[in-house]
């Protein structure tokens, strides 16, 4: 069948199945179960309203219930056995995580990653939110920043590995080495600094988010009170920090947690950059390792990547629902 058929099909069954499931349910409610007719008229009026906001939040229930808390305790029970899927072994696939070496690098990088990444990325879109702002030729700046965010994480990555290349013809990094007569170096193989140079690739990219959503935060700061700090002889610095800074702290916070939640499960920079080799392994990347081989320890990786980004989301709604108030 042809992919654009099956896609109207898909269209037509979907939007037909939602209005007959909420014209046949209420018919059914209301003539079938709770007729409004007879001495209960008004009592079964009351207990069909009491019922009808669960008929239409059902379909919603049902598909998040499929696909999203299905997979996830699917996920753990299988985590509880071994590589065959046979055995079960408890949280066994667990101890032995945290009793490898390679994982507890990954969750040191993944640590490195989340603490640097969110902060370097709001950071410098913080900074060319502000310096771009006032400027006539501000809005081509921030389309070129923002532009890395139409890039593919694979492709930011094949750009990256021309920049951090070993050949000094290539590669910037060793090309100013080499200008200084130093000799040439792979800067993915140092250890413990690579994971920087993979982290700069994902702060390129979300640095235009950041500034965009910044950006709009600060033009939306009135203007009365930047102009009455002024007056009271405040200087460019305090009337950023201690005026506009504050203001926007939500804001800010919402970027940071975002990006905080992308990075947790950022996984194509490392896998094309480096594989995980050098000692770059995060989560994501160390649970490939185990993917087409034990199942069961790959799934406690998802699981308890799933973990770590929880209270991560869970604050980002709480400050999202401020935001809204």
């Amino acid at each position: 069948m042809s992919p654009v058929v099956q896609g109207m099909l898909t269209i037509i069954i979907g939007v037909g199945g939602c209005v007959g499931y909420f014209y046949f349910s209420n018919m059914i409610l209301d003539k079938v179960i709770f007729p409004a007719k007879g001495p209960q008229a008004g009592r079964n009026i009351n207990r069909a309203n009491q019922v009808r906001p669960w008929l239409f939040l059902f379909p919603a229930m049902f598909a998040l219930g499929l696909y999203l808390a299905y997979p996830v305790v699917g996920s753990f029970w299988r985590s509880l056995f071994d590589r065959s899927g046979a055995n079960f072994i408890g949280l066994g696939n667990y101890f032995d995580l945290f009793n490898e070496g390679a994982f507890r690098t990954a969750v040191f990088n993944n640590l490195l990653w989340v603490l640097f990444v969110p902060a370097a990325a709001t950071f410098f879109g913080l900074l060319i939110a502000q310096l771009t702002d006032r400027l006539s030729w501000g809005n081509i700046a921030k389309s070129l920043i923002f532009m890395p965010m139409a890039i593919s994480f694979v492709g930011a990555s094949l750009i990256w590995r021309f920049v951090y290349s070993a050949n000094p013809d290539i590669g910037i990094i060793n090309a100013i080495r080499d200008s200084m007569g130093m000799v040439a170096l792979d800067p993915l193989q140092v250890r413990f600094w690579n994971n920087f140079f993979l982290m700069f690739i994902l702060v390129w990219i979300q640095t235009g988010f950041a500034m965009v959503i910044l950006s709009a935060a600060l033009r939306g700061i009135p203007e009365e009170t930047i102009e009455a700090a002024i007056i009271d002889g405040a200087n460019p610095f305090q009337v950023f920090f201690k005026i506009k800074v504050p203001q926007i702290m939500g804001t800010i916070i919402v970027v940071w947690t975002t990006i905080t939640i992308l990075t947790l499960k950022v996984f194509d920079i490392v896998y094309t950059m480096t594989g995980g080799n050098f000692g770059t392994h995060i989560l994501p990347s160390y649970m490939m390792t185990y993917m087409f081989r034990d199942d069961g320890r790959a799934t406690a990786v998802a699981f308890v990547i799933m973990i770590l980004v929880l209270p991560v989301m869970i604050s980002n709604i709480r400050q999202a629902r401020k935001e809204m108030r």
